[in-house]
């Protein structure tokens, strides 16, 4: 599954609370685009697209393909080609890590594990997508409850000296743990480290049941927390290997699938 190298490809990928796309040459990331997703999922593509092409310096008329995958993807009217998430993931990880076996994409509103063989095709998968918990909307209505922004959460657990269990696997019975706990004096960093725990705990769940091995790949934007990744590290005794940018994978694969030669759809 390659490339054409000549050739400039795009990727965008609709996913419940960004629109990423990414304008590549070949193997090569020539610029990249991340906006809310908003109300409208064509509009958002359109957007982020537009965005990456002036950040790269081209015109449409420059992109030979474009691939649209992500639960929006149906939507995104001028791609050339539409693949499912789990393949763009899977290619997305083993480019910018060759020998990655194991995906975790933990995004917005769902999460996933991918498992791939030694050629990189994917194997089996599992999909936590009817609960927020371990999400990325999960973490936000957390933050929300502490008083804190999202972003700085993994910075506010390091400072923690306590351990704190959330027993709750719910979104809602989760947010009132923590309600109590702030209630009862427990410190904001212990309160966090516990929810990091927690996330990871959900994560290593799936990677176990899926069978998951080593090399680990996470993306999507809760790889961002280095709280989440080095917790699930701790249960999976292994390097979590984390992209520059995390959020974009899955638009990566779809610029390099719009692009393969002799692949299927």
């Amino acid at each position: 599954m390659e490339a054409q190298s000549s050739r400039v490809i795009a990727g965008i990928d609709i996913g419940s609370l960004t629109a990423d796309a990414v304008i590549m040459e070949g193997a090569k990331l020539l610029a990249h685009a991340i906006l809310p997703t908003g109300a409208n999922s064509e509009t958002a593509a359109r957007r982020a697209y537009t965005e990456a092409l002036a950040a790269a310096g081209l015109r449409e008329s420059d992109v030979s393909s474009v691939g649209a995958t992500g639960y929006g993807r149906v939507s995104v009217s001028f791609a050339s080609r539409v693949v499912t998430e789990i393949t763009c993931h899977a290619v997305g990880a083993r480019w910018r890590f060759l020998d990655a076996r194991t995906v975790i994409d933990v995004g917005g509103q769902d999460s996933k594990v991918i498992r791939m063989g030694d050629d990189g095709r994917v194997e089996d998968f599992a999909m936590n997508d009817k609960c927020a918990a371990g999400t990325g909307r999960f973490l936000e209505v957390m933050a929300k409850s502490l008083e804190t922004r999202i972003d700085l959460l993994a910075e506010l657990a390091r400072g923690s000296l306590t351990d704190v269990r959330i027993n709750s696997t719910c979104t809602v019975f989760a947010e009132s743990e923590v309600v109590a706990l702030v209630a009862g004096g427990t410190p904001k960093q212990d309160i966090i480290r516990g929810l990091h725990e927690s996330v990871a705990d959900r994560i290593y769940g799936m990677v176990r049941r899926l069978r998951g091995a080593a090399p680990f790949v996470m993306t999507g934007g809760v790889a961002k927390n280095a709280g989440i990744v080095q917790a699930l590290a701790s249960r999976l005794r292994a390097e979590v290997l984390v992209p520059e940018e995390p959020q974009i994978i899955g638009a990566v694969g779809a610029a390099i699938m719009s692009g393969a030669v002799n692949c299927e759809r």
